[in-house]
């Protein structure tokens, strides 16, 4: 694997700033930020005066903990535009989420807010690994989606040269990695197994290719995972995170040189973890749910938007700011089997470590006379295919499962290709409670 050194010379000064730098820093653009939201957009107004507090209220960075939290349900009451604080002449650009639950949430950037995009996402990708000159295959949506667009402004601003392929066309991804010689890669990790699949059907060696990095992100992936797709393509695997609503991607990143959490850029964003119940911020090191207030945003400010995501804060290291841990499941992902709190994460990490799985898999709930089942589809390798490895393999599984998890479930493990593809976010849970009697 390619040894990739932190060329220290290429960082913002502010990603190795002493933390009181940070901090003060912080705590101007978050005064900004209160101001801009409260003049220009009703509902923080309204929200904030239901809270009985005003921008001026904010005197240190603990004073947030007084201000309202911002929720998905927020921005889909307020469709489209209603949550941009400027006029919408003043938008450059428009994204959107698919809105399979309801109403897409809608959100808009101004020239600026490009501009800081894609400066945050070159300098993730520079932690990365990536380098200026360096050929990018970028396997993100483009559209409506961030990822695709979003990446490719970043690579474009580190001057490094874009293949926009997108997702899909599973064949063509292997054909034009084999013949433009990528150096990194930008994709969904469970997309990134089914070009893995394509490798194998063609009788190629992923670990012969040109790829140096790949930079995963728009779903929760585990360290189990890192290890085999670094070991299938002999490639550096660094997490990215983001999301539309507070950005897209490029909000923090791991360093190729630790891979120990993803760095948050905390000039453009202040992080909060809280008891996803109470609602209570929690000490840094304390597990729960990651909230994001924007620093610098113009077109669409969010004050403490609550992502669902599952983390912890942690003290900085290849950087001056706080990292968060990898993202280890969302509140809206959890499972409640039989009253056990199960995430789709835990099993992934289980099926990693039965030899003769690979990692696509997906999760079956149902209900039978009152009770909830779990059933777990898993995927054979081809070299333990028979159907007597499959039956072992699945006993091992079962019984993982229990001793982690603490959960009984059934398993079956199906022949290679069994187990549904995505060529974009996986389908991880398939939840048909209360829909037997349909």
């Amino acid at each position: 694997m390619l040894d990739l050194k932190p060329q220290t010379f290429e960082l913002d000064p502010i990603e190795v700033s002493p933390v009181e730098v940070i901090r003060d820093l912080q705590l101007h653009r978050l005064k900004w930020a209160l101001q801009h939201a409260y003049n220009n957009v009703p509902h923080y107004q309204r929200t904030f005066d239901e809270r009985g507090v005003k921008p001026d209220d904010l005197r240190t960075l603990a004073d947030l903990a007084k201000f309202p939290f911002t929720a998905k349900a927020d921005l889909r009451a307020n469709y489209p535009f209603g949550m941009f604080a400027v006029p919408r002449s003043e938008v450059a650009r428009v994204h959107a989420s698919s809105g399979t639950t309801g109403k897409p949430t809608v959100v808009g950037y101004t020239r600026r807010d490009l501009d800081t995009w894609a400066d945050l996402v070159a300098r993730s990708l520079r932690a990365a690994g990536a380098r200026r000159g360096m050929l990018l295959h970028n396997a993100y949506g483009y559209g409506l989606f961030t990822g695709g667009l979003g990446l490719h402004a970043g690579a474009e601003r580190l001057r490094m040269t874009v293949v926009p392929i997108s997702g899909g066309m599973t064949e063509r991804q292997v054909q034009l990695i084999q013949d433009f010689k990528p150096d990194v890669i930008t994709v969904t990790p469970s997309y990134c197994l089914s070009i893995l699949d394509e490798f194998n059907r063609q009788g190629l060696d992923p670990r012969k290719t040109s790829l140096k990095v790949g930079i995963f992100g728009a779903e929760p992936w585990t360290n189990g995972m890192r290890a085999e797709i670094e070991q299938a393509f002999d490639m550096h695997a660094v997490d990215i995170y983001g999301l539309s609503e507070v950005m897209g991607p490029g909000i923090a990143n791991e360093c190729v040189e630790s891979k120990d959490g993803l760095h948050i850029w905390e000039d453009h964003f202040y992080p909060e973890v809280i008891d996803p119940e109470t609602g209570e911020v929690l000490p840094d090191g304390a597990k729960g749910e990651l909230v994001f207030t924007s620093l610098t945003k113009e077109a669409m400010p969010v004050i403490r938007y609550r992502t669902r995501d599952l983390t912890r804060l942690l003290p900085g290291t290849a950087r001056t700011m706080r990292r968060m841990e990898k993202v280890t499941g969302r509140t809206d992902d959890m499972m409640i089997v039989r009253g056990v709190n199960v995430f789709p994460t835990q099993i992934e990490e289980q099926i990693l470590k039965v030899p003769g799985l690979s990692g696509h898999y997906q999760v079956i709930l149902t209900r039978a006379d009152r009770l909830d089942e779990m059933h777990v589809l898993a995927e054979a390798t081809p070299d333990a295919a028979s159907a007597e490895m499959r039956a072992a393999s699945g006993a091992r599984l079962v019984q993982h499962i229990k001793d982690v998890i603490g959960t009984s479930v059934g398993a079956s493990v199906l022949e290679p290709g069994g187990v549904e593809r995505s060529q974009g976010k996986a389908r991880r849970v398939i939840d048909k409670r209360g829909l037997e009697k349909l």
